[in-house]
């Protein structure tokens, strides 16, 4: 494979031809018929007379204002891991020395008319409330393409680099992808041959699994360690391609991965394991949908060593993010990554607003199925980023960005506000994991007679065992923890099944005094044998939305609700738990579409 890092730009190819891999539906759109008309909508003078549009003095929005944070709000971590590291501190969201001494928010205005004749710096209500381009609001759009392909993927190793449009959210973003690179298949009327199948780590965020199997997908999961999906070995990539069995459909070309602070086991991959998987793709042409939510959220205090991120090739311009790990796109020389961001986590998830990065052929097959069904996220929403970050545009521009002075905050600001956010999280990790440390193992102690001792006499000594229960990785980056249980350490191992004591440890959380309620692994088991044989030792914990004052003390009571569940020593202590909870079943499935969205 060619080292992304030191091959030289003058030497870069084309992205490879991936337009077998087009759905026959997506391989047979056109370009929307009205949309072509929208480019010649801003030629300035031009009588409008084509198209459907409403009049925008009739929209009964004058202006959009909101109160908005300082990009300098939260403090930040230090990008790389200090010895001995700082100590917690017992309230994670902790503001900068500036916001405790001076204004933590300013007013935002998206004024109706900004005045601005230039499309791509227009940022007003009579424009984003329109029918508007597939791409994306244009002025949002340019600057998210301007900083993904500057800052955040400054070197993407083909020709031209890549291409972005906008999403209503990486869920949006991923079934666009998901339709325009499989066909749907029914085995009432399609060969097995033509079943096409996804690839998927071992434990996976389920609302993708959830799109792609009513198209027929197989679902193929791939062997996870701490890091995420595993390259070689029994149960690796390698393995499962090499060994497929075609009477179950096509090898697959798609595969679905989460590679920083994966959903749920929060592994964070590597850039070396990274490239043993790219070269695998390439050897069997599959193309890597990259979901990256939790990307900005890597945590230093977690890693011993700085190796997993090298010294990028291209600086992003800011330590930041140089500091962070690169994404499948820095290596990505064929142009076969499709990755998917999302404003979700780094502003809010009710604002369903996200972006594709692709090689510029993919992104425009996607942009012909945007045309005919979302056509574009929130004018709404996206108005209000891009009034956010960029601000007004010209001195006649009556609108009022996210900067104190009523400027947006900019690249530098945009990046700011993220560091801060990896700050207050990082320090939420740390709390949490300090607390389910302490609560691993149960201590039993009792007497034991000594073998030395003389007939008739008592020499009696005390025994301290430490067994342990559960175990965890501290998260190198995202927003959850990923503990496992071990069931044949409790005392009723032999007389109840470790998923029965699973089950009824779920429903002990969520009882007085402990009142924790967890995500349970089973809702993350891509396949049924993942579910039945080991889902059951797995739960996952977010520790993202618990009040900040309230993180350490949820965290203890989980362990002390562990602590408590070991010293059950009945058999109808369980079973009252779970005839206590006859729909717990119904529950958890439920919890399936709150875990996590992107």
């Amino acid at each position: 494979m060619q080292d992304a890092y030191t091959l030289d730009p003058s030497s870069f190819s084309e992205p490879v031809d991936l337009s077998h891999h087009i759905s026959r539906s997506t391989r047979a759109r056109d370009a929307s018929s009205v949309k072509k008309f929208y480019k010649y909508f801003s030629i300035p003078g031009i009588a409008q007379l084509a198209g459907g549009l409403p009049n925008d003095k009739y929209f009964p929005y004058d202006t959009l204002e909101a109160k908005v944070a300082l990009p300098n709000r939260w403090k930040p971590t230090p990008n790389k891991p200090v010895d001995p590291p700082a100590s917690s501190s017992s309230n994670p969201d902790e503001l900068t020395s500036k916001s405790k001494d001076g204004p933590q928010a300013s007013r935002l205005v998206v004024p109706h008319d900004a005045n601005v004749a230039d499309p791509l710096k227009m940022i007003d209500l009579k424009s984003a409330l329109q029918y508007g381009q597939a791409q994306g609001y244009p002025a949002l759009y340019y600057f998210i393409r301007q900083f993904t392909r500057n800052n955040l993927h400054p070197f993407v190793p083909y020709k031209e680099g890549p291409e972005v449009i906008l999403t209503c959210g990486s869920t949006d973003g991923f079934s666009k992808t998901i339709q325009a690179l499989s066909n749907e298949w029914s085995e009432s009327h399609d060969p097995i041959d033509e079943k096409p199948g996804l690839l998927t780590e071992q434990y996976c965020y389920m609302n993708a699994v959830q799109t792609a199997r009513p198209r027929g997908l197989n679902i193929v999961p791939v062997v996870i360690d701490d890091e995420g999906m595993v390259a070689t070995g029994k149960g690796g990539l390698e393995d499962v391609l090499d060994n497929w069995d075609f009477s179950k459909g096509r090898r697959p070309h798609l595969m679905y991965t989460v590679t920083i602070g994966q959903n749920p086991t929060s592994g964070t991959l590597s850039v070396a394991r990274r490239k043993e998987i790219y070269t695998l793709c390439v050897k069997y042409d599959i193309i890597i949908i990259e979901d990256d939510p939790y990307w900005y959220l890597q945590f230093p205090t977690s890693s011993p060593t700085t190796a997993l991120a090298p010294k990028p090739a291209v600086s992003s311009g800011f330590p930041f993010l140089d500091s962070l790990i690169p994404s499948y796109l820095s290596v990505d020389y064929q142009g076969r990554v499709v990755r998917l961001d999302t404003f979700s986590k780094t502003v809010a998830p009710g604002c369903r607003l996200g972006w594709i990065t692709a090689q510029p052929a993919l992104v425009e097959r996607i942009l012909r199925i945007t045309e005919t069904s979302t056509q574009q996220p929130s004018g709404f929403v996206q108005s209000m980023i891009a009034e956010l970050i960029m601000g007004p545009q010209s001195s006649d521009d009556p609108g009022r960005g996210g900067a104190a002075d009523g400027s947006g905050w900019k690249v530098d600001g945009w990046v700011r506000w993220l560091e801060g956010l990896r700050g207050n999280y990082e320090r939420r990790m740390n709390i949490m994991c300090d607390a389910l440390d302490t609560g691993k193992f149960v201590v039993k102690s009792g007497r034991r007679t000594s073998l030395s001792a003389v007939a008739g006499e008592e020499d009696e000594w005390a025994v301290v065992k430490k067994d342990q229960i559960y175990d965890f990785v501290r998260p190198l980056g995202g927003m959850f923890v990923w503990v496992r249980f071990d069931f044949s350490s409790h005392p009723l191992r032999k007389q109840v099944p470790a998923s029965r004591l699973s089950q009824a440890l779920w429903v002990f959380w969520t009882q007085k005094p402990y009142l924790c309620l967890v995500a349970p692994g089973n809702i993350f088991s891509p396949t049924e044998e993942i579910r039945v044989n080991d889902s059951f030792n797995c739960f996952r914990l977010c520790f993202a939305a618990c009040p900040a004052e309230e993180v350490g003390d949820i965290s203890k009571r989980f362990a002390d609700g562990a602590q408590a569940f070991w010293r059950i020593r009945s058999v109808e202590k369980i079973d009252e738990l779970l005839d206590d909870d006859d729909g717990m079943g119904s529950v958890q499935s439920g919890m399936a579409s709150l875990m996590g969205m992107c």
